[in-house]
Order: C-alpha cells, then structure tokens, then sequence
C-alpha cells in the first residue's frame, strides 16, 4: 500500500470520528468537556437548552488591556429590561428563530490593534439561581473559519445558592503571523466562538460570539 493511500485512510478515520461526535453532541444531552474539547470547527448549532436548571445569568461583562489598564469593553444589562433581552446581541443569525435562543450570539466590533494585545481581563458578573453550582467552568474555543485560534479553559469553582458572583480570568491571547491578522481583519465575522459553561462536567449553556476587527 502506497504512502499516499495510507494518508487518505488516516484522513478518513478521523473524519469518521468527527462525524460521530457530531452525532452524540447532536443527539445526547450528556455532554463533556472532554467532547467539546475534540471539536475541530465551530458548532453548527447550540448543543443545549437555553433554560438551565441552575437559573445562571450573566449581567455584566468588561474587557480591559492589563498592560495599559485601558477599558476596552464594559456593558452592564439593564435590570430593567424583559429577561428576553441579553447584554449585547444581534439578529441571531446562527439560531433557528425561536426565542428559546433569544440573547445567546453577541457581535463584537473591535478595532485592528485589538489582534496585537496579548494579555486581557475579562471581568465578568453573573448571579445564580437556588441551587449548588459545583465545579462551575467554562470552555471557550475559537475560530477563523474552521482554524483553531485558541482554547481558553477557565473555573469559576463553587457558587452557593442565589448569589451574585464577580470573577475576572486572564486571556493570554496567541502571537499571530501577519498574513493571518490581514485575513481576519479582510473577513470580518469569520472570527467566532463557542462559550460552553459546565455545572459538574455536564454542559448547562452554551452560548456564541463572532468578532470583526475593523472598526
């Protein structure tokens, strides 16, 4: 057998792996983090319910350059809007149409220069319903088209029952070669990403995002 035909083979099998995690992650509810971490591209759809048991809901969320303390982002849901309307969103293009999605994509316009920062805080304040939420962590993985950017892996730990919680994780963002950041600042929205949120290694919200960095 040639070369050349034991890549194709290669090629086929893992394929084949990616066409069965598609399959579980569409049709299972019990999903890891270990499954979201094998995705090579970004999910098609949300892969959970909107309506999580443990009642978590995000109320603010700031982004700030460390190494020049510079605010970059910072908005605050306004408590006295309907609970249908999230923080930041857009006409949900990624969803189906039903208002179970409602408020789960934001659209973020950052300027060029943003693709040059290394280090970022991400503060973010959420409260919680009243049950335990153990082991409260978050993956997120991001894509320009089906290229893996970076995996952020943060936990937020324990949080006890109807509480308001306020945590800031670092983003250490990857250098970029040149011709990437051309591509990315020419293809506005191509930049995405899945924020998969998991109570006890069970997936409880997931939510998306995509980027474009020419304003």
């Amino acid at each position: 057998m040639s070369v050349v035909q034991k890549q194709i083979n290669v090629n086929d099998e893992i394929d084949n792996v990616c066409e069965d995690l598609e399959v579980k992650l569409k049709y299972t509810s019990n999903i890891t983090p270990e499954d979201v971490l094998k995705l090579t591209k970004i999910t098609d759809n949300f892969l959970c319910s909107n309506n999580n048991e443990y009642q978590i809901e995000f109320t603010r969320f700031k982004i700030r350059d460390l190494e020049t303390d510079t605010v970059l982002f910072d908005i605050s849901k306004d408590p006295n809007m309907p609970e249908t309307n999230e923080i930041t969103t857009t006409d949900d293009k990624q969803q189906d149409g039903t208002t179970e999605d409602s408020g789960r994509f934001v659209r973020y316009l950052f300027s060029a220069t943003f693709l040059k920062l290394k280090h970022v805080g991400a503060t973010v304040e959420f409260q919680v319903g009243n049950k335990d939420v153990k082991n409260f962590r978050m993956i997120e993985r991001h894509f320009f088209k089906d290229r893996l950017l970076k995996t952020f892996d943060f936990n937020f730990g324990y949080c006890i029952p109807n509480s308001k919680n306020t945590c800031e994780h670092i983003y250490e963002f990857p250098t970029l070669p040149q011709d990437l950041i051309d591509q990315m600042i020419a293809c506005p929205f191509e930049t995405r990403s899945d924020s998969f949120y998991f109570v006890d290694n069970q997936l409880v919200l997931h939510n998306k995002a995509d980027y474009s960095y020419n304003g």
